[in-house]
Order: C-alpha cells, then structure tokens, then sequence
C-alpha cells in the first residue's frame, strides 16, 4: 500500500500542472497560494516533550463567541510530513471561523505503532486544556486527517482506551473526519509498513478493530479514482460503526484521486469537490 506523503507535495503536483513549477516545490513557494488574511498563526507549540510533539494554531479574526476547532494530521505513511507545509488547510478553516490545529507526530524511523497515535492523544489532551485560551471551545473539538493522518484521527475515535492511556477522554472528540484513510487495510506487504506496525497481519493495528460500541459521530471522504487507499476502508468502517449505532456519513467524489482530494481544499482548486463545504456542515451538524 502507498500514501501520499504530505499536502505539501500534493500542492506542488496540482500547481507544477498550471504554474509550470516542479513537483519539488519548497514549503515557502506553496506558501505563497495561501492568503493570509482572515487568520493568525500561533506556530511551534509544544504538546509534549518530544522534537516532534509540536503544533500550530490558526486562529480566525474576531472571534466572537469560543469557536470550535479542527485537530489535523496529515499523511506520509507514518513516514513523512510536517506541519509547515499545511498553511492551505488552516487557512481552509480559519477563514471559515473554525480554529484549525496542524500536528506533527513522531515518523518512521524511529517510531513504531502506536508511537504516532499516542502523539494523537496528547496532541487531544493539548487542545482540549489549552484551546479556549485562543477562542476555542474545549467541547467542540474534531479530529480530521488525510491518508495516513485519517488512521490516526480515526483511531482515537474508535479506540477510547488508547485516548484514556494518555490522559485524555474519549468525550472530547466531538467527531472525526476522515480523508482517504486507510482503517481495514491488513495484511500488509510493503517491509516498511510492515516493519512500522510489527507484523504483515496484526488486527490490533487497525481503527475497525476497535469498534466494539457507539462512537462520536463520523464523516469519511474519498476519491473514487483513489488507487492509493482502497474504497473497502471507508465501506467496511462505516458498516461497522454503524452496526453499534454510531452517527456515520460518508461521500465519495468521483474524477479524484488521493492527492485531488486534499488538494481540493487549497485556495484555487475548491471547485473540485464539495469537501471543504461537507467538512463545515459536518462540524456546524455535530
């Protein structure tokens, strides 16, 4: 199984096709798509004690009443990534109202399942204490990712004893969005993967495995040209949540693929998809 490495690399192959830039833009130059108006960035936050336990708050402007928020993780197959190349997803959501957090989270190598999804949990525990200081509402927090991102946000939702393990609550996730994850997606073959999860066939590393009564509500997206991350991860995880009476919905965007559908949430390419519209009405719902 491949993911996508980052947003950042995704912004630079949909603008490499109509700004004849190279696919190996510099976070500087896909910074430069984003407006900065509307918002502030609070960046370099530490959640943990770790070098990789850091986030960045984007704040809207003229916040009037505390907001709800949006913790993001972004993809790279646990192995890539980092939150200076998301200025397109808080700007998404910050100039909406909505107080966007981007995470990073320790990679491969060193880390090891579930060494990144305990960074999810602390980075929960992060927002949740200290997210009204900039306007937020603690009990209005949403998880979302995309690729691999989307496992670790959907595996705090649907795993309530990792959350508590690091000293956070299940019922501070208000819900969760999930953005061409992989959820159901064993056995593996890749070595990397398989050397990262400690095993080719471990069911303890997947987010369905841990569905075993009703969780917050979800909304899973994907791109029904995804030959990345299989449909059955959002068919098969849906199905089980909603064997236990979980709030599920799901949508899938035709013509897309697995970068097109983060893309599409970037300034100059929305009109791809409906994403960033479902995402708000997700949260505004929930």
């Amino acid at each position: 199984m491949r993911f996508v490495k980052n947003m950042g690399m995704a912004l630079a192959l949909a603008a490499g096709a109509t700004m004849m830039l190279t696919g190996c833009m510099s976070p500087p130059l896909i910074n430069l798509l984003v407006s900065n108006e509307g918002y502030s960035i609070k960046r370099d936050i530490a959640y943990g004690t770790k070098p990789r336990e850091m986030l960045d708050i984007y704040v809207p402007d003229k916040i009037t009443k505390p907001a709800s928020t949006i913790l993001f993780f972004y993809g790279g197959s646990w192995q890539s990534g980092t939150k200076d190349l998301y200025k397109a997803f808080g700007e998404t959501f910050a100039t909406k109202g909505i107080i966007t957090v981007v995470a990073d989270y320790r990679l491969y190598p060193p880390a090891l399942y579930p060494d990144f999804v305990n960074d999810g949990a602390q980075a929960l525990k992060f927002v949740h204490d200290h997210i009204a200081q900039y306007g937020g509402d603690p009990n209005r927090v949403f998880l979302a990712g995309h690729s691999a991102g989307a496992y670790i946000a959907v595996m705090l939702a649907a795993n309530p004893a990792i959350v508590r393990a690091n000293g956070a609550k299940p019922e501070w996730i208000r819900g969760a969005i999930g953005i061409s994850g992989p959820y159901d997606f064993l056995p593996l073959k890749d070595k990397k993967l398989i050397t990262i999860f400690g095993g080719n066939d471990r069911i303890e590393t997947q987010p369905i495995h841990y569905v075993d009564g009703k969780r917050a509500p979800m909304f899973f997206a994907w791109g029904a040209d995804d030959t990345t991350v299989g449909k059955r991860n959002l068919v098969n995880m849906a199905a089980k949540l909603r064997e236990f009476g979980s709030p599920v919905e799901t949508k899938i965007y035709p013509g897309v693929t697995h970068i097109g559908i983060i893309v599409s949430l970037a300034p100059f390419f929305r009109s791809r998809t409906t994403l960033r519209q479902d995402m708000i009405e997700f949260i505004k719902t929930h």
